[in-house]
C-alpha cells in the first residue's frame, strides 16, 4: 500500500490534511469497490470527505459522520488517500484497481 503523500505526488496533487470528521456509509462497508469524494468545504462545515462502498444512494440518511481517526479500523484501504485536495475522487478495489482524478 502506499503511503498518502506518494498518492498525492503519484498524481501531482497537492497534500492537503482532511478535517477531524468524514462522511461514511456506514451500511456500505465490506463491499467493493471503495470511493471517495472531497468537497471544498462548505462556510462553517466540518466534513469535506465522503466515502461509501458499492452502490451509492441517494438517501438523506446514507452518510453518517465518523471521526477520521476511526477510518483505520473501518476503511483502512481508504487511509492513504484523505490527504487529496478538494476535488478529488477516488475508486479502488480489493483487486489492486485505483483510480484518482479531479471533479471539474
Amino acid at each position: 500500500m502506499q503511503a498518502r503523500n506518494d498518492i498525492c505526488a503519484k498524481y501531482g496533487l497537492a497534500d492537503t490534511p482532511p478535517e477531524d470528521m468524514i462522511a461514511v456509509a456506514m451500511p456500505t462497508l465490506g463491499q467493493m469497490p471503495i470511493y471517495g469524494t472531497r468537497i471544498a468545504l462548505p462556510q462553517s462545515g466540518t466534513i469535506s470527505w465522503f466515502i461509501h462502498c458499492g452502490a451509492h444512494s441517494d438517501a438523506q440518511d446514507f452518510y453518517q459522520p465518523v471521526h477520521t481517526a476511526h477510518l483505520t479500523e473501518l476503511l483502512p484501504q481508504a487511509i492513504n488517500y484523505l490527504h487529496l485536495p478538494p476535488g478529488a475522487k477516488f475508486i479502488i478495489d480489493d483487486q489492486g484497481y485505483e483510480d484518482v482524478w479531479m471533479d471539474q
